[in-house]
């Protein structure tokens, strides 16, 4: 994959930090946009990794009475739990299908009117209502498909108020912060995420304080715990964070003919700067793998390899905390040896800790606990360290709209690991399988990046 891409020196490292600085952005703006990933982690954190799927709506809870009464072991009610895992899988695919159709074209509808902030706040709106709706799903099979449908449903909310959340970035940062101030955003979801699984683990050694949690309550409850965590904590972004302007030189556009301009946008890309467009393409599906990671790792632990609900959410905890610190430390390594060689080798770790995975689903729950907590130690970086090189291949004059692509096109490909996920539980009828599903996702995206030919300037 070579590129008709010039080396642009003016957008080299050194040229970036040699530059002249506008004057620096209020703290309380950065801090309250920062709040936002705070304010939403919960989501994917409590409801769609750690809590409420992988504990509750794919559990036996959701089975027949006759079926749930059955030994673990069971072969039927492995299939049946199969069955609910798989369900889900297909739901969500189908979630990231919506999210293909709709995330490019009402990003670009908000950049080109100028109402990235508005969206964002009808978005986010939407989102806390989801997980309010979650009170509604009881402990009984008839309310499966409810339940996986709401949570779908938020995971498209979610994905679509992030583009605009991340089109602000430009509103909160100068060109010589905007790396660190994405990262306190990251830092900032990680916290909140640790934090708020906190909560959940508190709760639940408390024994709820007595209260009655049948009926799947318990559960029921946390999810609007998350809905009100989101609420309070994104006001802040709404107060003290101004619309950006319209982009200059574009006209508005309708919403179907946004895609006859999304069309011409990437064909331009790919016949100028054919390196970045390859990249965006790479990235798209190897970070479609690590959301996949995270999703359906609380559904490993608890159906594949038997962590009670306390296992599940420590763990969860300790799977923040290392991606944390490992997202910090990776920074000096991209620093030293480059982005693309932390995107390979934590690419490259992944699918081998997968692979242990799936292998060792038999034979204990240690090989989960240390292979699982190697596997968020690189999922932080990989990210950081796309974002890192995206800054180097980006053309001059393009950083926007290179950037917006970066945020629409990581949404794009997100039915990719969901669908692989299902299909392969699906054909061979157990939930470990889907592992697989995950690790041919991101060794497809490894091997897109490694077929990727960057301009000299960024490989020198």
């Amino acid at each position: 994959m070579t590129g008709t891409d010039a080396p642009d020196p003016r957008f080299s490292t050194a040229a970036m930090a040699a530059s002249p600085d506008p004057a620096p952005v209020p703290r309380r703006r950065v801090y309250s946009w920062a709040l936002w990933d705070w304010a939403t982690q919960p989501f994917n954190s409590v409801i769609l990794t750690f809590v409420f799927v992988s504990l509750y709506l794919v559990s036996s809870q959701f089975l027949p009475d006759d079926i749930a009464a059955l030994d673990a072991t069971d072969p039927l009610k492995e299939r049946a739990l199969a069955g609910l895992s798989s369900g889900y899988g297909f739901v969500t695919f189908w979630a990231g299908i919506a999210i293909l159709l709709l995330a490019p074209v009402l990003g670009q509808t908000a950049d080109r009117a100028g109402r990235k902030k508005r969206w964002l706040l009808v978005f986010t709106a939407l989102l806390a209502l989801v997980q309010f709706a979650l009170l509604f799903v009881q402990a009984d099979p008839v309310y499966f498909w409810f339940g996986a449908i709401t949570v779908a449903v938020g995971s498209v909310f979610s994905e679509i108020a992030g583009v605009n959340y991340n089109a602000l970035l430009v509103s909160v940062s100068t060109p010589r912060t905007v790396g660190r101030v994405s990262g306190l955003g990251w830092g900032m979801g990680y916290i909140g995420g640790i934090l708020a699984l906190g909560i959940v683990v508190t709760l639940t050694f408390a024994d709820w304080f007595g209260m009655d949690t049948s009926n799947g309550l318990a559960y029921r409850l946390i999810a609007v715990g998350c809905a009100v965590w989101t609420v309070v904590f994104s006001i802040p972004l709404f107060l003290n964070v101004p619309e950006p302007p319209p982009a200059a030189g574009l006209k508005r556009v309708g919403f179907f003919a946004g895609y006859v301009e999304l069309v011409r946008d990437v064909v331009r890309l790919f016949r100028e700067h054919r390196s970045t467009f390859w990249f965006l393409l790479a990235s798209a599906v190897y970070r479609d793998g690590l959301a996949g990671v995270f999703a359906f790792g609380g559904v490993l632990a608890a159906v594949v390899y038997g962590f009670s609900t306390t296992e599940v959410m420590v763990f969860g905890i300790a799977a923040n905390v290392v991606a944390g610190i490992a997202t910090i430390l990776a920074g000096r390594l991209d620093d030293r040896f480059g982005p693309r060689a932390v995107i390979i080798g934590a690419l490259g770790l992944l699918i081998a800790m997968g692979l242990v995975v799936f292998f060792l689903h038999g034979a204990g729950k240690m090989p989960f606990w240390i292979a699982g907590l190697v596997l968020s130690a690189c999922v932080g970086p990989a990210q950081a360290a796309s974002r890192s090189l995206l800054a180097r291949v980006t053309p001059a004059g393009m950083q926007g709209e290179i950037f917006g692509l970066y945020a629409t096109t990581g949404r794009v490909a997100s039915f990719l690991a969901p669908g692989l996920w299902a299909l392969f539980i699906a054909w061979f009828g157990a939930t470990y399988w889907g592992i697989l599903g995950i690790m041919v996702v991101l060794l497809a995206g490894l091997i897109l990046l490694l077929l990727v030919r960057l301009p000299r300037y960024v490989r020198q």
